[in-house]
């Protein structure tokens, strides 16, 4: 299984981004997906989660208004959304893909997820 991010980049607070995920190498539809992020000297920490038919979400309180997950099962793709972004916000962003086969709920567990994306660097300027 294979994950790949993009999407990052340098902007300024305020701005926008969005950022991308695909997956190859099994059924994403059947599975819950989720963006984690790690800043530098700061433990990876989840950002935002989504069930693997789309119809929950979860996030993390510092981006709740500002950040939006959706996901395309056909595109094999889930998407990051963010908006109003903050100097506080810069970091390595992470697609995560979780072991469970259609859970009925969405972790913010690192544990949770087996699969991992390489990661896409988003550095916000005040």
């Amino acid at each position: 299984v294979q994950l790949q991010a993009s999407g990052g980049g340098l902007v300024q607070a305020g701005d926008s981004l969005r950022l991308s995920c695909t997956a190859s190498g099994r059924a994403f539809g059947n599975y819950a997906m989720a963006w984690f992020r790690q800043a530098p000297g700061k433990e990876r920490e989840f950002v935002a989660g989504i069930k693997w038919n789309g119809d929950a979400s979860q996030y993390t309180d510092s981006v709740k208004g500002r950040f939006t997950i959706s996901r395309d099962n056909a595109k094999d793709t889930v998407f990051l959304q963010m908006n109003s972004l903050k100097p506080e916000d810069t970091a390595v962003y992470y697609c995560a893909g979780d072991k469970q086969t259609r859970a009925t709920y969405v972790s913010a567990a690192k544990y949770r997820y087996q699969y991992w994306g390489q990661g896409t660097l988003v550095t916000v300027s005040s």
